[in-house]
């Protein structure tokens, strides 16, 4: 297989796709994964006559976003589709992670389901959408980097080429949703905590202050007055969370440690903000002496963002025999940095959750075609 030979079928597109390590640099994958990967997506595109673009996403290792459109009508609305190039690691899965292996009805790989599949769906559908003479609409995928770890492609875009599309019926989010239209979801707030101490001998630990023994007391504060704060409810989405998921400290046996973090993940409900959720914070560990750095936040996505655009895409829904009730999510996505940029936006998918991360990933194969059909009806609905 050369590097331009076309796939005849969604599936052979998607098995392109996985062939390629796009694991994310933060879990060990290789510097510019994701790039060679969008490089090849631009070729194959760009062979099919559709208009590309590279959309810097502030990468120091050279990936960038790639945009993905029919060539473009002046005045034209457009719809926009996204999903994400980067995996999360590959280590102990029991099926080939960059080969396409089929069992029955299901497609193992890294990425099949989260979120590969989506992808090639919308890219197969964009494809045959883009030949139509009589189109009434531009539509365009975002193939973005960096989710699994910053969503810093998500935002880069949010930030810059978002405002390049006023007319903007909506962006569809590729995520393993079952198909079900996600409306609302949780966000995600972390952080690290930095405890400092005095290095000394342990032969005389008087001559030292440990930062471990700092951050036992900021734990047990975080536990007793701050995770349990987390406790409201979202009727779509679930309940709020928090969490401390890391720590380090240390550096050998005979040292007393001057130093000590841990990480800390707090999942926010639509309505909640960042400010509350750190002001809590604060509050729990007043009169300890602590540090906090590198900051995260996915927002929540809160249901009014995609009101309008789910309505207008229940005729697909009913034609393909799916279900367009709206549900919700308790994981963050993408969509969340697009409706803060002013988008609508939902989530929609092939796949489930459950299918994703897995040691033995997989992917329905009657769910992908089934994507690429709504995917496609989405493209020609009414303007």
């Amino acid at each position: 297989m050369t590097a331009l030979s076309t796939p005849q079928s969604c599936e052979e597109l998607l098995a392109r796709m996985v062939s390629f390590e796009t694991v994310n640099e933060t879990m060990g994958g290789p510097a510019g994964g994701e790039s060679h990967l969008a490089a090849h997506l631009e070729a194959l595109a760009t062979a099919w006559g559709l208009s590309t673009r590279r959309c810097p996403a502030g990468s120091t290792t050279g990936n960038f976003n790639l945009l993905v459109t029919t060539p473009p009508r002046p005045g034209a609305e457009w719809l926009l589709f996204e999903s994400h190039l980067d995996t999360v690691s590959t280590d102990g899965m029991t099926v080939p992670p960059l080969q396409l292996t089929i069992a029955g009805e299901k497609l193992h790989a890294r990425g099949a389901c989260d979120t590969k599949g989506s992808g090639a769906a919308m890219l197969w559908a964009l494809r045959d959408f883009a030949t139509e003479a009589g189109r009434t609409r531009n539509a365009g995928i975002i193939f973005s980097i960096d989710e699994e770890a910053l969503m810093s492609g998500a935002q880069a875009f949010a930030a810059t080429q978002l405002r390049d599309f006023p007319q903007l019926r909506g962006i569809i989010v590729g995520e393993p949703t079952g198909l079900r239209p996600v409306v609302a979801h949780n966000g995600a707030l972390r952080w690290r905590t930095i405890t400092r101490g005095v290095a000394a001998h342990s032969a005389n630990p008087t001559k030292g202050q440990s930062a471990i023994s700092a951050m036992c007391r900021v734990i047990a504060a975080l536990e007793t007055k701050f995770i349990p704060l987390a406790n409201r409810d979202f009727p779509l989405t679930g309940r709020a969370a928090a969490s401390i998921n890391v720590i380090r400290g240390g550096s050998a046996a005979n040292i007393i440690p001057d130093y000590c973090e841990i990480s800390c993940d707090r999942r926010l409900v639509p309505g909640e903000t960042a400010a509350q959720v750190l002001a809590e914070r604060d509050a729990a560990l007043a009169g300890l002496a602590v540090e906090h750095d590198s900051q995260y936040l996915a927002p929540p996505l809160a249901p009014g963002s995609s009101a309008a655009l789910h309505a207008w895409m229940q005729p697909a829904f009913a034609a393909a025999g799916l279900d367009g009730t709206a549900v919700g999510a308790p994981y963050a996505t993408n969509a969340s940095h697009y409706a803060a940029g002013g988008a609508p936006v939902l989530v929609l998918g092939p796949g489930d959750i459950a299918q994703a991360h897995t040691k033995d990933e997989w992917l329905d194969r009657r769910e992908l075609a089934r994507a690429t059909a709504l995917y496609g009806a989405l493209m020609r609905l009414p303007v």
